[in-house]
């Protein structure tokens, strides 16, 4: 008896809910509960702001992909390997390969992630002016960027020198 595993499919791109949506109807009218546990797509939350507020959205991790956790039989390859929208397994040859442990610890690591991570198009050197807090108004240059805890290290000029400050992705916008 062959174990379970999960494994990658690719799938067109922007199509990977509905090769879930698919995937999922499919199992359920074919009767591969016993083969077919779960089909996912990685998604993680991640902080934009629009119109100065801070907004929570969900990204895709893996764009064009779709983790499926099932045991690799020929019928549930031919199940999966046939659906509308997948493209094929990710894998060299013709047999696929399941994902690690370690792996799929860390994609489900990743996806579970409590805090959202900024999203960020700021450029080291770039002007910036802050739009909140005690340096409201100021001109400053970008020096760092911590992408992780959402933060810049920005050089202010106050009193006729550079003041380095480290401020939010929200509290700046681009000049």
């Amino acid at each position: 008896m062959d174990e379970r595993g999960w494994y990658v499919i690719h799938t067109y791109a922007g199509y990977e809910n509905k090769v879930k949506t698919n995937l999922d109807k499919r199992v359920e009218s074919m009767e591969m509960q016993d083969k077919i546990f779960d089909v996912v797509v990685p998604m993680e939350k991640q902080v934009e702001i629009k119109n100065g507020q801070r907004v929570i959205t969900m990204r895709k991790v893996f764009p064009g992909y779709v983790l499926v956790e099932m045991i690799m039989e020929d019928d549930s390859w031919f199940v999966v390997r046939n659906t509308p929208g997948v493209t094929g397994f990710v894998g060299p040859g013709s047999k696929p390969v399941p994902l690690t442990e370690s792996e799929m610890e860390l994609i489900l690591k990743q996806m579970g992630m409590d805090e959202a991570k900024p999203k960020h198009d700021f450029v080291v050197k770039e002007q910036i002016r802050v739009i909140s807090g005690p340096f409201n108004n100021f001109i400053g240059t970008i020096e760092e960027i911590h992408p992780e805890r959402g933060k810049l290290k920005v050089g202010v000029s106050m009193f006729g020198r550079e003041t380095p400050v480290e401020l939010n992705f929200d509290q700046v916008e681009k000049l």
